[in-house]
């Protein structure tokens, strides 16, 4: 047999009898230990007893494959193909997991190891957590956040103790994230410590391919960010999923602040496979436009490169420079502000308007806001298309514009075809001499617009206003917190500097309306005092940027939960939850936790 031939002939039967012994334990006493088993190992076998994993035949979770290219697959697909040619007629499997377990490929194996793989479903889609399957080389490397062999004997579950496993964790090489593990799979008659060292030098090459494929990319964005540098002479930024390059004008012509704003706003281009432009208001109150262009290698995204030209430098007319803050309405950010100038500008002048953004951004109370600011003495009927059907909207709308009222019509994205066209033709029909009064009418959309099913009915209006997400203008976020708490009767509740700024920090995927429900949460807590960052729902300890989720979610949220109990004491926090402390060690990170 060759190298990964039967091992050297040793005596199982202390381990099999610390296994039985373990097993026909009573379960709710503590497991004062066996010395014939290794700390680690008992660990491993307590949390798959805690997950009552059955020990007969436990069932390994499907998940239905995606097709999708990961910088792991591409760097491992190569590594792997050539690793397995050079064990072919070696009786081991060569797996690749992502980062929960999840069987991603296999490769090599005989028939009949490839069979018995089969059996136990480790297989691609199938999940070979420690929580579903016990023990094994996949799920137990990945809670002990290590390298490491698990003979036949010690699996926890009977039907893998049939098997051998080594698994090694592959890390990104820049960032330190956990990608997935290489498992290399044999029959217990062959095992060998081999295994193990095969493992990690999978995991190695890996690694090595991921930075040969990063440097590849950085060097596609270096080229096109040079060009563009040379070309256009204006401000460039080149941003990547690890770089963000700035050029000297960019940091000639914006001050920090600018600089800062502009930033944020790229964050949004990270990932986008697609050319678009956009406009950023920044605090010094200059308007830039930032024109995105994607990088690729073949059909690799490297990321891309932004041109930033200056549109307006704005400046300040007498009559806006003394116009009152909204009552209804809070931040003084120059974006923030820039858009409630122009809903009021459009509301003055009557010229009808339509607000695009995300759902929660305030577009509805921008409408109000104006509204009462200008046209106090006349009606508002605001209708909510999503709430009603189409028919009675635009009944509702009719009568409105007939009693003299001004209009606004909520979520018209949600109208059907037929219904559109007819508020498209309801509206064709609004003129000075069929009303009493020239109304004022506005729509809210969300981003983007089906131009096949809108076409006709934006015509009707001249002006489109896009409402920023909270998470480009943070620096509201104090000024909004205190305004939505006075909102909720918590007038006695005030945010410490530390919770303030960890609020500053997030990305409110659901913009103020997000906001508003963490603090209404908060509220519920307590009414007065000062809340400090522990006070927070768990959601707001955790800083990623990246949308987790439901089960992420709930992870997350039990992880904070446990280390408020516990007083931030990460090993007790584990143990409740029934995880090593590695793998709390790797949540907190992942998850961006604060303590």
């Amino acid at each position: 047999m060759g190298e990964f031939s039967r091992s050297s002939s040793q005596d199982h039967t202390s381990l099999r009898e610390a296994r039985e012994a373990f097993h026909s334990a009573d379960q709710a006493a503590d497991d004062p230990g066996d010395r014939r088993v290794r700390n680690w190992l008992r660990v491993s076998w307590l949390r798959s007893r805690a997950a009552k994993v059955d020990v007969d035949r436990p069932s390994a979770g499907y998940v239905e494959p995606l097709p999708v290219d990961t910088v792991l697959t591409r760097a491992a697909r190569p590594v792997l193909s050539a690793l397995s040619a050079e064990i072919e007629n070696e009786p081991v499997s060569l797996i690749l997991t992502d980062a929960k377990g999840t069987v991603l490929s296999r490769y090599g194996g005989d028939r009949g190891l490839l069979t018995a793989l089969d059996r136990v479903d480790l297989a691609p889609g199938f999940r070979y957590a420690e929580s579903q399957v016990g023990t094994n080389g996949i799920g137990t490397a990945l809670e002990v956040g290590a390298p490491l062999l698990i003979r036949g004997d010690e699996h926890y579950s009977g039907h893998l103790r049939l098997f051998s496993c080594a698994g090694a964790l592959v890390t990104h090489p820049i960032t330190g994230t956990l990608l997935g593990v290489v498992d290399l799979t044999t029959k217990t008659e062959n095992t060998n410590s081999l295994l193990l060292s095969f493992a990690k030098l999978a995991a190695t090459r890996i690694r090595e391919r991921i930075l040969e494929e990063a440097n590849e990319l950085d060097r596609a964005l270096l080229h096109d960010y040079h060009a563009a540098c040379q070309h256009s002479g204006r401000p460039v930024i080149a941003v990547g999923d690890e770089v963000l390059m700035m050029n000297a004008q960019t940091q000639q012509q914006f001050d920090s602040r600018d600089q800062a704003a502009i930033i944020d706003r790229t964050r949004d281009a990270r990932g986008r496979a697609e050319p678009f432009t956009m406009l950023a208001d920044l605090p010094s109150g200059i308007t830039a436009r930032l024109s995105y262009q994607p990088t690729f290698v073949e059909d690799r995204l490297a990321g891309g490169v932004v041109r930033i030209k200056e549109q307006l430098a704005r400046t300040r007319s007498p009559r806006a420079a003394k116009q009152p803050a909204l009552r209804a309405l809070a931040g003084r950010s120059a974006q923030w502000q820039h858009t409630v100038h122009g809903v009021v500008e459009a509301c003055r002048r009557r010229e009808w308007l339509v607000l695009d953004g995300e759902p929660g951004v305030g577009k509805t109370a921008l409408i109000r806001a104006a509204h009462e600011h200008v046209r106090s003495d006349r009606g508002l009927a605001v209708l909510d298309a999503a709430a009603v059907d189409g028919g009675e909207l635009l009944e509702q709308a009719s009568a409105t514009l007939e009693g003299g009222s001004d209009l606004a019509v909520l979520h018209a994205h949600a109208l059907g075809d037929d219904d559109l066209a007819g508020l498209g033709q309801l509206l064709q029909t609004v003129t000075p001499d069929t009303l009493p009064d020239d109304p004022w009418v506005a729509l809210t959309m969300q981003p983007p617009q089906e131009e096949s099913d809108t076409h006709s009915l934006l015509r009707l209006f001249p002006k489109t206003l896009s409402v920023p997400p909270l998470r480009h203008h943070l620096e509201d976020v104090p000024e909004l917190v205190r305004f939505l708490l006075d909102a909720a009767g918590a007038t006695d509740l005030t945010l410490s500097p530390a919770a303030a700024n960890q609020l500053m920090r997030l990305s409110w995927q659901g913009n103020v309306t997000h906001l508003r429900s963490v603090l209404e949460e908060t509220c519920r807590r307590r009414r007065s005092g000062t809340v400090e960052i522990g006070d927070l729902p768990a959601e707001c300890r955790a800083t990623t940027r990246r949308n987790l989720t439901r089960l992420e979610s709930l992870e997350r949220d039990a992880i904070v939960d446990a280390l408020a109990l516990h007083g931030g004491d990460k090993a007790a926090a584990a143990k409740a939850l029934g995880m090593s402390r590695a793998t709390i060690y790797r949540k907190i990170r992942e998850f961006g936790i604060t303590l």
